[in-house]
């Protein structure tokens, strides 16, 4: 764990493990916001060091709304993440925007209600007095965004450059009025799991993107319903797109330099730092350390 890994994957419905990683080993990690989902797997991928994680867990026994979300973005900080990949499922809320198509999304709706969406200010955790105000107006990296749509056109996937996406509380699947109501305000695609996951992401002061694969297409037809079935149906060929790519991405991205992200909270932490306690630079070493020398 000395060794910064400075590439992360964060895997979701369908995405388990990483095929390509070679050598690897579990390491299961303790945070100061509880226990993340899992083990991480750290591997090689073309002789880059990479480590993935399984969102809902080994076996996908734990739903969005149950997801320790800081917990698993603290972990891939630790481990000196800068470049983090999240792979979403996702229904379509636009005619255009077909089954099995991979977008890369630019912009973000968070519609979640029960989620804690940032490290700071929160007394449970012993931030209660560090007052963060990061700017999300791009809530993904534009450059490993970029990373990502050209891995996804070099390995053969019919993907999509930028759209808007939203996040839903779930477990369950949205109502057809629902859906319809988030199509009009120019909603692309429906998820449950980017928000608070692209937030916590810039407050670690990482470059977060996602490859959004689309499993259904509801609204349009009256007499169609998303189900299980129905989104497993076009799971498989999209994981298959899916993987081929995160191995490009990989490749894209050697020698990348530092996320454009890495020095966020130098301007985003408002509360002065004789505020913030040595205990609290410790405990939280991995988001603020570097903080007590600004």
């Amino acid at each position: 764990m000395n060794e910064p890994i400075r590439i992360g994957v964060l895997g979701g419905s369908g995405v388990y493990d990483m095929e390509a990683l070679t050598d690897v080993r579990e390491l299961t990690l303790e945070t100061p916001f509880g226990a993340p989902s899992g083990p991480y797997l750290v591997g090689n991928i073309q002789g880059q060091r990479v480590v993935f994680l399984a969102r809902h867990g080994r076996g996908h026994t734990i739903s969005p709304s149950r997801l320790n979300f800081r917990a698993n973005i603290y972990g891939f900080k630790q481990l000196g993440v800068e470049y983090l990949i999240s792979v979403n499922a996702c229904g379509s809320l636009q005619r255009r925007y077909k089954a099995e198509q991979i977008m890369v999304p630019d912009q973000l709706y968070d519609h979640t209600r029960l989620r804690n969406l940032s490290f700071f200010n929160d007394p449970d955790v012993g931030t209660e007095n560090i007052v963060c105000h990061i700017s999300l107006a791009d809530p993904f990296c534009p450059s490993l965004s970029k990373v990502c749509h050209q891995a996804l056109v070099d390995t053969g996937a019919d993907a999509i450059a930028g759209g808007n996406m939203i996040t839903i509380e779930g477990p369950r699947f949205s109502t057809k009025f629902e859906s319809r109501t988030f199509a009009s305000w120019g909603t692309d695609v429906i998820g449950m799991t980017t928000s608070p996951e692209a937030q916590l992401a810039r407050e670690a002061e990482m470059s977060f993107a996602v490859m959004a694969h689309i499993t259904d297409q509801d609204i349009f037809d009256e007499e169609a319903t998303v189900t299980v079935e129905v989104v497993l149906g076009h799971m498989e060929a999209n994981i298959r797109a899916v993987r081929l790519a995160l191995v490009r991405a990989v490749e894209l991205l050697e020698d990348a330099p530092h996320s454009p992200f890495h020095r966020e909270l130098d301007s985003a932490i408002q509360s002065g730092r004789n505020y913030i306690t040595d205990e609290q630079y410790r405990r939280f070493s991995h988001l603020i350390g570097r903080l007590k020398a600004v």
